[in-house]
């Protein structure tokens, strides 16, 4: 699934041709995504114009000038792409059967952004902006990585007493939002952090260490565009290249970077865990 550093890659190659800009159409070429697609659709955006295109963790919220906010998800497979002008270079077709694209919003400016989605996990929501901020897949999310509320000192309050793996406890959208299981993988790795200590011990010296190192990779993560595991794209096709930068994800049985240890491989909560057992404690 798309983490913050893709999604932000999408929101930032999607702003220049929809932010500020009017939707003067939109093609809705199916009922339902993950949920059912807005009643009346296409009627209530058309001729919106966008004012602000944000991200709220792994969501994209465009507030729309009718006083709706548009919420977007892209699931595991999602894509938006950008024809009649896009932003960047095209490096690599994003595919996809056009079967899958979904949602097209024909822009002010001449250009089309289309949603494609071959798995249908992702979805769109309308909801009035002046109660956004008690949308209910936002309203209970922890504070994001590289924003104000999220340090160390908050790590020490967010972990005290809690006895689940600190792997769990990172993936758990409450605690931190927008954090997945590749970049929490390599944050654990960096901080020289088990995956499966209990999340309890981790506050003091060792949250002095994780905070940083998810904030870091966070801000690595969103200036090589993201990591291209199987099927994200940014919006102009090119994929993200952080995943050649990985030091323990998806290396299982290869050498750690720093001291030559094997890379090891475990299951928790039904997802896949790499880690270095002489670097991590």
């Amino acid at each position: 699934m798309p983490e913050l550093p893709e999604v932000e890659t999408v929101r930032r190659g999607l702003a220049p041709v929809m932010e500020g800009r009017r939707i003067l159409r939109l093609e809705q070429r199916r009922a339902d995504l993950r949920f059912p697609l807005p009643d009346r659709f296409a009627e209530r955006v058309a001729n919106a114009r966008i004012d602000r295109l944000a991200r709220q963790a792994k969501f994209l919220a465009a507030y729309l000038s009718t006083g709706e906010v548009l919420v977007m998800h892209l699931g595991m497979t999602g894509r938006f792409t950008i024809a009649g002008g896009q932003p960047g270079s095209f490096h690599h077709t994003t595919g996809g059967a056009l079967a899958h694209d979904h949602v097209v919003f024909h822009m002010e400016g001449g250009e089309t952004v289309t949603y494609n989605d071959p798995r249908r996990f992702g979805f769109m929501e309308l909801w009035p902006a002046e109660h956004f901020g008690a949308y209910p897949r936002l309203k209970d999310l922890g504070p994001e990585p590289l924003s104000n509320g999220f340090s160390a000192a908050y790590l020490d309050r967010a972990l005290a007493g809690k006895a689940a793996p600190i792997k769990a406890a990172l993936l758990d959208q409450s605690i931190i939002a927008g954090l997945g299981n590749i970049y929490v993988c390599e944050a654990l790795y960096r901080a020289g952090i088990s995956p499966k200590r209990l999340s309890r011990s981790v506050p003091g010296q060792r949250a002095a260490r994780l905070a940083p190192a998810v904030n870091a990779i966070i801000a690595e993560a969103i200036a090589a565009g993201g990591s291209s595991i199987s099927d994200f794209a940014a919006t102009d096709g090119a994929l993200g290249y952080f995943q050649h930068r990985f030091d323990v994800y998806d290396r299982e049985g290869e050498p750690c970077k720093h001291c030559g240890s094997i890379v090891k491989r475990i299951v928790q909560s039904g997802r896949s865990t790499f880690y270095c057992p002489a670097c991590q404690r």
